[in-house]
């Protein structure tokens, strides 16, 4: 799972979810760009007024872009930028409504200055998705009011402090008073989007009792232990010594200079971060006295049924009614259990699919030890996969990713028993790699028959692999480097799953049921988010469901169910994308018969960047049609 993106309060680098590789052998990349990343343009040879059109559209979209960034200083440091470096976002209200009116204004001025039948097929796509953007953030300003800000998944109680730990990069005296300036800045933004949740409640919207606990529990530990209290160190102040204590050690400052930081820190914690918190905490305790215990889906909602709907059209970017993908889901599934029954018989064992699921789900050989040398292990162990999936890259894509991965544990403070695997992408410029994030805390919620699937997905050939090669494209305006739809993000990755065993992975059987497993698992999510978003399903249902049908280990189970709880419809989008992308494959595959060819037929899907499904459509007809004609 990659950085969330389904709340638009939060920028980029901070919705996980988000978002889940080791650089590819640039020796072996024979016909890549191994100096600059070009767009894989499926289009006939433009004319020379298209050319020049389309120059003249991606330099205003660049200057745009650099308009739209200026809104985000948090935007501008994910992109490795120091500008506002300072500043924490706008998180008001005031500030979303700006931003929309902003989107508006540049449509209005997209129209009225350029001929799109002017455009080269590349410029086409550009200003589709420029448009596309902003009528997707028109649709969800009336349901501004509907998406839970504070939640034990991707809550910005969490995500604000894990911004400035892991994404404000501190090399001289001025980043590190930035850094400082910034944890007032999260403060701000705490107490705006309290305002902004207290609003929410006041019309009736409320997130399930659980999601206020996660939110209590994970705010209690950035502020606990020093300096606001007695025991170890809080979060950010280690974060905040630890830089420091590097300065100093590196020679950039003196023991002075030091001595000050460390007060100016310190007193921004204690002044301005405490009180927000505790600000946040209170009336989270207070609040959840109004919670269900018992948690509804979307539906239950004010105007319920329409924000669903609009979750659904947002993340899959198509017009797929909940019913239509309900349906799809239980297609999904019956296919993938027969598919699941053939690996059983081919292990030998006795009994059925469940009581196997059972099997596979309780036998200690399926498990690390729950000590760090079992957490070291599987991180090692997933980097071993990630490292031996590599070596076929070039094979299937000319296109390959410049930017490293690391495979990391997720920092204390958020760490979550059975929390989902995820992914936070690096730098365009190659400063910060891309990171692929486990939850440790207890191991008996992942399976080892799971991890190789889940080291796919979030590695290469999955998130870390698309989201470093748009980032890196060249010969397109730079806000589609930077552009995320779900449905291509995660329906990317989830085609990577079973492409890797194209690749030769997946040489164990059980890990193969693990495989079949992973994509079991999008299936029942197609299932279970319709079914209690839409009809009205229990969360015990869904977990019920879960269980009879996945290997999943229980934790994770109940982990995942309250994760689609929270987040409407943005589970939807894994399973929609991948049968998309395959297919356009198959179409692609049928059409072109021996001219088929699927570096090819990759590098057009991923040289353009994230695109909603009817651009992408688009985009392949058009590679079709180039390759047919040559």
């Amino acid at each position: 799972m990659p950085i969330k993106l389904n709340n638009p309060l939060i920028p980029s680098l901070l919705a996980v979810a988000i978002l889940a590789g080791c650089q590819g052998d640039k020796s072996a990349q024979a016909g890549a760009n191994t100096d600059k990343t070009q767009s894989a343009v499926a289009e006939v040879p433009a004319t020379v007024d298209a050319v020049a059109e389309t120059k003249r559209l991606t330099e205003w979209l660049d200057a745009r872009y650099e308009e739209q960034l200026q809104f985000s200083p948090m935007q501008l440091s994910y992109l490795g930028r120091k500008e506002q470096y300072d500043q924490i976002d706008d998180m008001s209200e005031a500030a979303e409504a700006r931003k929309l009116a902003w989107m508006e204004k540049t449509v209005a001025e997209l129209k009225k200055n350029f001929d799109y039948g002017k455009l080269s097929q590349e410029g086409k796509t550009s200003y589709d998705i420029w448009i596309y953007q902003f009528e997707q953030a028109k649709a969800d300003e009336p349901f501004k009011r509907h998406g839970y800000i504070f939640e034990q998944m991707g809550g910005v109680q969490s995500q604000l402090p894990n911004f400035l730990l892991n994404f404000h990069k501190v090399e001289n005296i001025e980043d590190m008073q930035a850094y400082i300036a910034r944890i007032g800045g999260i403060s701000r933004a705490i107490n705006q989007l309290r305002e902004r949740a207290e609003l929410s409640a006041k019309e009736g919207i409320r997130p399930p009792r659980f999601a206020y606990e996660g939110a209590i529990e994970q705010s209690g530990k950035l502020i606990a232990g020093a300096p606001f209290s007695d025991g170890d160190d809080a979060p950010l102040w280690t974060g905040a010594k630890g830089q420091i204590a590097e300065l100093l050690e590196a020679g950039k400052i003196g023991q002075k200079q030091a001595d000050k930081l460390t007060a100016d820190a310190r007193k921004s914690l204690e002044s301005e971060f405490l009180p927000a918190y505790e600000a946040l905490i209170a009336w989270l305790k207070k609040d959840i006295q109004k919670a269900s215990a018992e948690p509804q889906g979307a539906s239950s909602l004010p105007n319920g049924m329409a924000y669903y709907n609009q979750r659904l059209a947002n993340t899959t970017t198509t017009s797929l009614t909940a019913d239509e993908i309900h349906n799809i889901g239980l297609k999904e599934v019956a296919r993938i259990r027969e598919e699941m029954e053939t690996i059983k018989k081919q292990v030998g064992f006795e009994g059925s699919l469940q009581d196997f699921f059972t099997f596979i789900r309780e036998d200690g050989q399926f498990y690390y030890p729950n000590t760090e040398d079992g957490r070291q292990g599987y991180l090692d162990d997933s980097t071993a996969f990630l490292d031996n999936i590599t070596k076929e890259l070039p094979e299937y894509f000319g296109l390959l990713p410049k930017a490293e991965l690391v495979v990391k544990r997720v920092e204390s403070f958020r760490e979550q028993d059975g929390g989902a695997q995820h992914y936070y992408p690096g730098t365009p410029d190659g400063s910060r790699p891309g990171i692929y994030y486990a939850h440790l805390s207890d191991m008996s919620a992942y399976s080892t028959t799971d991890m190789e699937t889940v080291a796919y997905h979030e590695g290469n050939p999955g998130h870390h692999m698309q989201i470093s090669i748009a980032q890196e494209l060249e010969g397109i305006p730079q806000f589609r480097t930077q552009a995320h739809f779900t449905v291509y993000v995660e329906g990317w990755a989830l085609y990577s799953e079973k492409l890797a065993k194209e690749m030769g992975a997946f040489e164990d059987p059980y890990n193969l049921f693990g495989h079949l497993t992973a994509e079991m698992w999008r299936a029942i999510r197609l299932v279970v988010d319709t079914g209690m978003h839409a009809k009205g399903w229990s969360e015990a249902q869904a977990v019920e469901y879960f269980l009879e049908n996945s290997a999943i280990p229980e934790t994770a189970v109940r982990s995942e169910v309250r994760r689609y709880l929270v987040w409407p419809g943005q589970a939807t989008a894994y399973k929609i994308g991948m049968l998309k992308i395959q297919e356009l494959r198959k179409q692609a595959e049928e059409q072109l018969g021996d001219k088929f060819d699927i570096r090819g037929f990759h590098d057009t899907v991923l040289g353009g960047g994230a695109l909603p499904v009817p651009v992408l459509e688009s985009r392949v007809a058009a590679w079709v049609g180039s390759v047919k004609s040559a």
